[in-house]
């Protein structure tokens, strides 16, 4: 990739939005303003999507690229993106179709299964789905998970773990989306791991996810945000196999699914091996997140580098 002058660069930090996530997405893109003002980035601002004058703001100044820190809808789903491509401004992470079906559990699962990654046993439903609770039980079992099948946080999951439960939880996540996914519980080990890079794809450090240490059975919103320290562990505890595995179906998942330059995906590994859960293109990088604190473990990445080399691939594949 030719070096490219950063102090003459305009970058737009895309945050905020109207999702359920804009309160996180702010966050993130605060500490991306900060990460490409570190790395010599001339001009950077925020520029929330949500507000009145952010439409008149991208199409009517001249801007170098856009890095996008939206998370949910609107921004992990192609609707950003694809906007950003029509007025043809490059910008970070992957395109439309990949954000697209990323954002779709049930899509994304399609994918990875096609590609050999294994994948837990679900339904899918729409809100126009008779609801049969017998057949679904019959699928993945007494305990599952119930979640919006087009969310990318923990927003509308739920845990269900006695039978009265499961027509509630289905309620609460069809208020997050137009379609839920019921999967099966799997029990082992929760751990997630980034992958950065363009043709050359690097796993980072595996984290685990150690929700027994603040009393909560799965990875909620409580755990995830207030406080992250008492239960990330890196590198998770796993055999060198396991951690090898883990790392290796990252990648596999990121080539599935298409994506560009970044990339983290979730997996519960059980006694019979590593099953993906999900992919998110747009990483959280809050003071919280888990993405920022892999490149922290590393030797040889920054954040404010990772930040930068993703405005500076956004910016060469446009020019192909």
């Amino acid at each position: 990739m030719a070096q490219m002058d950063r102090r003459n660069m305009r970058v737009a930090v895309l945050a905020g939005g109207t999702s359920s996530e804009r309160e996180i997405s702010l966050a993130s893109g605060g500490n991306a303003v900060d990460a490409l003002k570190m790395a010599g980035f001339g001009t950077v601002e925020l520029l929330d999507t949500a507000s009145d004058a952010f439409v008149s703001r991208i199409t009517q100044e001249e801007w170098d690229a856009a890095f996008i820190a939206l998370h949910g809808s609107g921004g992990e789903d192609g609707v950003i993106q694809g906007f950003l491509s029509f007025l043809q401004i490059p910008f970070t992470g992957s395109g439309v179709c990949a954000s697209a079906v990323a954002s779709d559990k049930e899509f994304a699962k399609l994918r990875y299964a096609h590609a050999g990654i294994p994948v837990a046993a679900g339904v899918a439903l729409t809100a126009s789905d008779r609801i049969d609770e017998g057949e679904i039980r019959a699928a993945v079992g007494e305990q599952c998970f119930v979640k919006p099948a087009e969310n990318g946080s923990s927003y509308g999951i739920s845990l269900v773990k006695e039978a009265g439960e499961l027509s509630g939880a289905i309620e609460e996540a069809f208020r997050y989306g137009d379609k839920v996914l019921v999967e099966e519980r799997l029990v082992g080990t929760e751990v997630t791991v980034g992958v950065f890079g363009s043709k050359e794809l690097r796993a980072l450090p595996v984290v685990e996810v150690c929700c027994e240490n603040e009393g909560a059975e799965f990875y909620d919103l409580r755990v995830k945000y207030i406080d992250p320290e008492k239960v990330h562990r890196i590198p998770a505890r796993l055999s060198e196999g396991d951690y090898r595995r883990v790392q290796e179906l990252a990648c596999a998942a990121h080539r599935a699914l298409g994506c560009c330059g970044i990339s983290r995906s979730d997996f519960i590994v059980t006694e019979r091996g590593p099953v993906i859960l999900e992919t998110n293109t747009i990483p959280g990088m809050t003071d919280s997140s888990l993405y920022p604190d892999e490149v922290a473990h590393t030797e040889d990445l920054t954040f404010p580098e990772v930040c930068a080399s993703l405005v500076e691939m956004g910016i060469a594949r446009a020019q192909k």
